[in-house]
């Protein structure tokens, strides 16, 4: 059973004959029946040993002399399995098969972010967001202050209506008179 923590594994298969003289196939499966091929290496005299992959996986390889080394990159937890090798020789002949092996169990761990990693950020940005708004209220509070007082100074003069009453400067004991003087009835009976 291989754990891994950093999503990237390392799978040797050993089979017992010299690889390097001859043609052969290396292929990893996944699954208890081995339904899924997940990588595939392809090596002859003539060519360098290349390995691919059709189902998604990032796989790459290495050979020696009885051992083909699979490196599997970036697996996800849905990626956790038991892993099977299979190597065919296919030239020269008799075609050999080691069928399947005992196979490896591959639990890949999930990555957790620690809430004290990330916690302090937010509170940063939060810290952040808060001044901008607490500055931007200040810079508005004090703009409308401004044109309040200025538009209380100058009222009189911005006014439609003017109050056409007479002011009296200073203290004053007189009464106003009516705009009528009061009519003496005594002064017209006969």
């Amino acid at each position: 059973m291989l754990v891994v923590d950093d999503n990237d594994v390392t799978l040797s298969c050993r089979y017992s004959h010299n690889l390097l003289l001859k043609e052969f196939r290396a292929s990893l499966h996944k699954g208890v029946n081995s339904d899924v091929e997940v990588c595939v290496a392809i090596g002859n005299l003539s060519s360098q040993l290349q390995f691919h992959s059709n189902v998604g996986f990032t796989c790459d390889g290495n050979l020696d002399n009885e051992t083909v080394t699979f490196y599997l990159r970036n697996l996800h937890v849905n990626q956790t399995d038991i892993y099977f090798c299979r190597v065919e020789v296919m030239y020269p002949p008799p075609y050999l098969d080691n069928e399947k092996s005992n196979g490896t169990i591959i639990h890949v761990k999930e990555k957790h972010l620690c809430h004290d990693q990330t916690a302090p950020r937010l509170f940063w940005a939060l810290v952040g967001a808060a001044g901008v708004l607490f500055c931007y209220g200040l810079l508005v509070t004090v703009a409308l202050y401004i044109i309040w007082t200025n538009s209380r100074r100058n009222r009189l003069l911005q006014s439609d209506y003017m109050n056409m009453t007479p002011r009296r400067l200073g203290p004053t004991r007189k009464h106003y008179q009516p705009y009528a003087p009061a009519r003496d009835f005594a002064a017209y009976r006969p």
